[in-house]
């Protein structure tokens, strides 16, 4: 049997069916890790977890509105007691869910020299990828009390040999492939071209790939997957192109994406039939000062803010929540 390969563009064939009273849906996955300079070399030791402290509000919040949050974990958060502490109720009442989130630099064993290329788990040897996985797995299991069934590899990372670790180990959803982005310059896969529907990866084991939502917005989207690419090397002309309403690329976060931005990448989705909708940011960003996007008490209230407004959108579109267990409720193979 040929190797299986979360990188390897799906037939149509491969696209996941769902129910038709499904509609269509969405979700809110966190990558729940530590704090680090984001523009430094990326380096093993040296993070913080200060914002840990927030995941509490956070939480607090999404329950207030009906969401189920997915805390993708990487091992310094698994590890931590004050994680653990904040998320463990939430998650055994079924209000949270955990899943894995494997930022290899920091995951033992630590085997591998760090560097740019080998932050991309997919990159490492087949074995020692596995063992960092295993890990982190059981090490999540043993601190939230749950099993984790979705994973997301640290920077998108993922490699020939991460399928089968994930279906080895249980896991039913694979949520790294952010379609639209290209990161091999660094060494790591490109999904330029991927689609922003779900699809088997691994029908036989049941093993599904629901990618990260960005869109192309615009009056030349149709041509977006040909021409943004093509315009790396001149930023400034994406940015024109984009103040002008002529295409501009938008992923479903609020690192970044203004709200105005967010509910026209809304509307295109929901215009381009995507049955789930996947929104993301980094948990760092809970807290002022650890990322670009949040650095004053003031950011912090406008990020909630956008929050706020985008699922006030969402359901006046009516676009519900959903979560893990709840997609592989209503999944079918046929």
């Amino acid at each position: 049997m040929p190797q299986v390969r979360i990188t390897d563009l799906p037939a149509p064939k491969q696209h996941v069916h769902f129910p038709a009273d499904f509609g269509q849906r969405f979700i809110l996955t966190v990558d729940t890790e530590e704090e680090f300079d984001w523009a430094q070399p990326i380096r093993r030791e040296g993070y913080t977890l200060h914002s840990v402290t927030r995941l509490a509000r956070f939480q607090e919040f999404c329950e207030g509105v009906g969401v189920v949050p997915i805390y993708l974990v990487d091992y310094p958060i698994a590890t931590s007691p004050a994680a653990c502490e904040a998320l463990r109720p939430a998650i055994a009442a079924g209000k949270a869910e955990i899943g894995v989130q494997l930022h290899p630099w920091v995951s033992p064993p630590h085997d591998e020299d760090v560097n740019e290329f080998n932050s991309f788990a997919g990159n490492l040897p087949a074995a020692l990828e596995r063992e960092k996985f295993r890990r982190l797995r059981d090490a999540i299991e043993q601190g939230f009390g749950a099993i984790p069934l979705i994973y997301r590899a640290g920077r998108y990372g993922l490699g020939p040999d991460t399928a089968s670790v994930l279906t080895d180990h249980g896991i039913a959803i694979d949520t790294s492939v952010r379609s639209r982005f290209d990161y091999s310059v660094g060494g790591g896969p490109n999904y330029r071209d991927h689609p922003i529907v779900p699809w088997w990866i691994d029908p036989v084991r049941g093993l599904m790939e629901l990618p990260l939502t960005t869109v192309y917005w615009g009056l030349l989207r149709q041509f977006g997957p040909w021409l943004y690419p093509k315009m790396w090397r001149v930023p400034q002309l994406r940015g024109l192109l984009a103040r002008i309403g002529m295409l501009e690329r938008i992923p479903l976060t609020p690192e970044g994406v203004t709200l105005d931005e967010v509910i026209r990448g809304i509307d295109i989705a929901i215009d381009e039939g995507v049955p789930v909708l996947v929104f993301s940011f980094h948990s760092p960003s809970l807290a002022p000062g650890f990322t670009p996007y949040v650095r004053s008490e003031a950011d912090l209230d406008a990020f909630y803010d956008w929050w706020r407004a985008v699922f006030a959108y969402l359901q006046r579109r009516q676009i519900a929540p959903t979560s893990v267990a709840g997609l592989m409720q209503s999944v079918t193979l046929a």
